[in-house]
Formats: structure tokens, sequence, C-alpha cells
């Protein structure tokens, strides 16, 4: 999905109140209606930004769908007919994010999910995935990647 930034998102960047946490500004700042939702997520993995993250700046009016974009359909970026590289982008922050939270109980599966190079690789982790964090948290995972 493509969003912009509304006019309350831009006057919460220019005047740094709190409505943005620091890393939440950085994914903001991406967001100029070219870039996929899922690459802007792939860009700020590292600094821990989330779906949920997205959402949140969505819900609070910051951001909005780029109007008159196709992208901007209720299917989103987990339409079908996708490249590898779409759907490891999409896939890669969301894998992150659930092994991640499973602690230290995750952190060798966490970091075999960073050592992931491409879609296949990520592909055939997903196994190991499931079965760590169960059948509900996977699920969006599994919409990113097979979807």
């Amino acid at each position: 999905m493509l969003l912009v930034k509304t006019t309350s998102g831009q006057q919460a960047l220019k005047e740094r109140h709190g409505v943005l946490s620091a890393r939440q500004r950085t994914a903001f700042i991406l967001f100029d209606g070219k870039r996929a939702t899922a690459e802007v997520l792939a860009a700020t993995a590292a600094m821990g930004i989330t779906h949920s993250d997205v959402e949140a700046m969505l819900e609070q009016g910051l951001l909005a769908p780029a109007a008159g974009s196709a992208a901007a359909a209720p299917s989103g970026p987990l339409a079908s007919g996708r490249s590898d590289q779409a759907r490891y982008q999409a896939a890669y922050p969301i894998a992150i994010e659930i092994t991640a939270a499973l602690g230290l109980r995750g952190f060798r599966l966490n970091l075999a999910v960073e050592g992931t190079g491409g879609y296949e690789a990520l592909a055939a982790l997903a196994p190991r995935i499931r079965e760590a964090v169960g059948e509900a948290p996977f699920a969006r995972l599994e919409r990113a990647l097979f979807a």
C-alpha cells in the first residue's frame, strides 16, 4: 500500500511534538506516496519499526493512503502475483517482529531470520517459525510469504 503524509502528520513532524517517537519519525519521513509500505518496513526493520507502528500512524491521522493509487486497494502489498523480492520485503519485518517477541527462547531463530538473504531462505525457515510461535502469530507471516 502506498501511503502519504497528511497535513496533520506534516505538522507533527515539523513541530516535533510527542505524537511520533524518534524511530517512528524516521519511518514517517520515508512515506512519500512512491514507496510501498513493505519497502519502508524493510528499510526500517533494523530500527524496530513494525506494521503496528504504521497502523498507529494511520489511526492517528498522520498517514493516509495515496489518492488514486492502485496500491491503495484493500489487497495492498499482499496481492497475488508479487515477485519473490516483494514477498521477502513484506515478510521479513513480520518475521523479525514475531521471532523477537519470543525473547531469549527465540534468539537463535531470530538470528536465523536476520541471516536470510532472500525469499527462498525465509520460506525455508517458515516451518520452524510456525512451530516456535504458533498458528495465530504465524498467520500474518504466512500471508506475506505465500499469499
